[in-house]
């Protein structure tokens, strides 16, 4: 089994991942704010720059090249401008591009716009795939998990996992790492993973609201135990993150260093632990790594990504 101090980066660069859900395109436009408008009490925004980059699951499949481990994306777009330039960003970073098409669907797009280095509002742009093309790439998920170490299902509720309770007995059953990024309410459809990640308060939404660490445990395990899931790692901010497995738990404290920005943090820490859950990697030695690697990403602007050299420096 892969170690910490054995990790090199050519035995990240072996390791395959394949991330399969929702991508989205995350679109933002920075401005001068020199007045309120006339017309209602809002700012003004003098648009002078526009940035985009790929969001959701792309941005996880994101995080595990710059690591330097090998990606592929399986989702579904639609068949709009925002797909292509999705599409395009997503070749550009080294990721294998698997992308099922839905004239009927919207891209997921996000817009926010930035003024005075904050954001003042954010535009949504979404809707639902049909059926169909979740089918096909059910079809597609049937070869190619077959080609990867690990499969990560990165769930932003928009409608593209509708088939993960096959996609996942079919990884499992082939001997694969499941790691899932959940949301929601109905956690039953991540059955027998390996691996779910939630936050504080998606793990609330689930089990309800815990009055000290002992009834948290409690409640952790039995989710665990009826999911039958290897582990349940609590992702907790400012704590550190516990994971709960068959050998009771882990308790990892937060880097220590100064938070700018926290977005795309939970992409990071899932896709460094399905990176080295790839190499052959223990989920306890790895979850302390994906941690770090939280920890570095929160220090950064928007949603960012870590490299190998950052990762491994201060170890």
């Amino acid at each position: 089994m892969t170690t910490v101090s054995t990790l090199s980066p050519e035995q990240i660069g072996k390791a395959r991942v394949l991330v399969v859900g929702d991508a989205m395109l995350d679109r933002y436009w920075y401005g001068a704010v020199d007045r309120i408008s006339p017309e209602a009490p809002v700012p003004v925004v003098r648009v002078t720059r526009t940035e985009e980059r790929i969001g959701a699951a792309a941005n996880v499949a994101y995080n595990i090249v710059t690591l330097g481990a090998q990606a592929s994306l399986l989702t579904v777009v639609g068949d709009d401008e925002a797909s292509h330039q999705l599409e395009a960003l997503v070749a550009k970073t080294g990721i294998a591009p698997y992308f099922g098409r839905d004239a009927q669907l919207k891209t997921t797009v996000k817009l926010r716009v930035i003024g005075r280095q904050q954001q003042l509002i954010r535009l949504d742009f979404e809707n639902t795939p049909e059926n169909e093309v979740l089918a096909s790439q059910s079809a597609t998920f049937e070869k190619l998990h077959l080609q990867h170490d690990a499969v990560l299902f990165s769930d932003y509720g928009k409608g593209g996992l509708a088939h993960i309770v096959l996609m996942i007995a079919q990884a499992r059953a082939a001997g694969k790492v499941v790691l899932v990024d959940p949301k929601g309410s109905d956690y039953a459809r991540y059955k027998n993973a390996s691996v779910i990640t939630p936050n504080r308060a998606e793990l609330e939404h689930v089990i309800g609201t815990w009055s000290n660490e002992a009834e948290l445990r409690t409640k952790a395990h039995n989710l665990r135990a009826s999911l039958n899931l290897d582990a349940l790692l609590l992702t907790r901010s400012e704590e550190g993150m516990t994971l709960f497995d068959a050998e009771g738990e882990l308790n990892v404290p937060a880097v220590a260093r100064e938070v700018f920005d926290v977005t795309g943090a939970g992409d990071t820490v899932i896709a460094t632990l399905a990176a080295m859950s790839a190499t052959g990697m223990s989920l306890r030695d790895a979850v302390p790594i994906a941690n770090r690697a939280g920890g570095i990403v929160v220090g950064k602007f928007g949603t960012a990504t870590v490299n190998y050299g950052e990762l491994f420096a201060a170890h």
